[in-house]
């Protein structure tokens, strides 16, 4: 499944919310997401529009491997 091309970091935030995380602090442009679910995550997303594939690649991959799944299925789950 191909990555969504536009996505600002609010709606990634309001995607992973889904996934039980939540905003613990920021600090300049980058906000600290984390969970509790499946053990303590913590995550970092750049608080940009849009945010760079690469970076955006990377997280849901981070993501993907903490709840033991594949990057195609948290896709499927989020989007």
């Amino acid at each position: 499944m191909k990555l969504p091309r536009d996505l600002s970091s609010d709606d990634l935030i309001k995607c992973l919310s889904f996934k039980g995380y939540e905003i613990t602090r920021q600090t300049g442009s980058h906000i600290r997401l984390t969970t509790q679910k499946n053990g303590k995550h913590n995550i970092t997303i750049p608080a940009h529009n849009p945010i760079k594939i690469g970076t955006l690649n990377s997280i849901l991959r981070d993501v993907a491997q903490h709840f033991n799944l594949s990057r195609d299925e948290l896709l499927k789950e989020l989007f």
